[in-house]
């Protein structure tokens, strides 16, 4: 998609579907492709359910893919791997979980919960270099040693989030999936989250994917975003051009929702309804899937599936508007 960047991972028709019962399967990502640089933050939207969280854990073999191909620095990530290399990917490869509670262990101290991966990567064999390394890992996402001891029940989401960003850089990743890391906190602390993880990109030179529903929150951080729904990658831009200049219907729709602090600005924005339930990823429209909520939509949108192309350098769409086949 750009040849000038180095690229850290491609994704190609990428599938994962869950199988319901004996007739019915679940088509949660269903053939998206994308490319993520070295260095950048690309950023995955849509609503609720749209496959996005689902995809974000396929690409780090979470879930085994169902169709499709994820090559990171050029390697299969989903071949048949040695448990040693797989371990060796585990390690350029992690998360950062969407509930700062949920994903620490509450039986832990948290200079464990961080020390989890040094331990089983067999980093740090020293008990005090051990601590050392805690306890650097914890000031470098604003904490203090003090709280190596404790357990995650005595600290706020805020603080707890920063436990999990420490955690996933305990064994010097390259890449990191963020699914919805700021979706539980409130307001005043997604700032400081944000900033934090901004920071941690350039001190460390790493390469997020930052899966948000909140479109807003989503500018300040990326370099380029995906817009997905139901399974399906929408629009792909550099961050301005996605706000500047949306193409997709549905990506005008997302955006137009977004309020602004201006009341006059407010009031002159056209709002973009959509209308009606997100179908079921289990039985979806046909031809193009966001078609029976589009205000757009044209007969050809039931009948052929929009082929995802570059409609000017670096924004592609998926979207028969742009065919000139089929333009009214």
């Amino acid at each position: 998609m750009d040849n000038t960047k180095e690229k850290l991972l491609e994704i190609k028709e990428l599938k994962r579907h869950f199988k319901v019962d004996r007739k019915n399967v679940l088509k949660a990502v269903d053939g998206i492709t994308f490319d993520i640089f070295k260095g950048e933050t690309f950023g995955l939207v849509g609503e609720s359910g749209c496959g996005k969280s689902t995809a974000g854990r396929t690409i780090l073999r979470l879930y085994e893919a169902t169709a499709g191909k994820v090559e990171f620095q050029g390697k299969n990530v989903h071949s048949k791997k040695s448990k040693k290399e797989l371990k060796n990917f585990n390690r350029k490869m992690q998360m950062i979980f969407q509930d700062p509670y949920a994903s620490l262990n509450p039986r832990m101290t948290v200079k464990d919960i961080i020390a989890e991966g040094i331990d089983i990567h067999g980093i740090i064999k020293d008990k005090k270099e051990r601590t050392n390394r805690v306890n650097e890992l914890l000031e470098t996402v604003g904490l203090n040693s003090e709280h190596g001891n404790r357990y995650p029940h005595e600290f706020s989401g805020g603080q707890r989030q920063r436990i999990g960003i420490a955690r996933a850089l305990a064994v010097d990743p390259e890449f990191i999936v963020a699914d919805e890391p700021i979706s539980a906190l409130d307001v005043s602390i997604q700032a400081q989250v944000v900033n934090l993880l901004k920071r941690l990109q350039k001190e460390r030179n790493l390469t997020y994917l930052f899966i948000a529903h909140d479109l807003s929150m989503v500018k300040h951080i990326s370099d380029r975003i995906g817009v997905m729904y139901l399974g399906n990658m929408v629009e792909v831009a550099p961050s301005d051009e996605l706000y500047e200049d949306p193409l997709h219907p549905y990506t005008r729709a997302l955006l137009s929702a977004i309020p602004v602090a201006n009341p006059e600005v407010e009031r002159s924005r056209e709002r973009i309804i959509i209308e009606g339930d997100v179908p079921s990823p289990v039985n979806p429209p046909s031809g193009c899937r966001f078609r029976t909520r589009c205000p757009l939509a044209m007969d050809v949108c039931a009948k052929a599936v929009p082929e995802f192309k570059e409609y000017k350098n670096g924004h592609w769409v998926a979207c028969h508007l742009y065919d000139k086949d089929h333009q009214n």
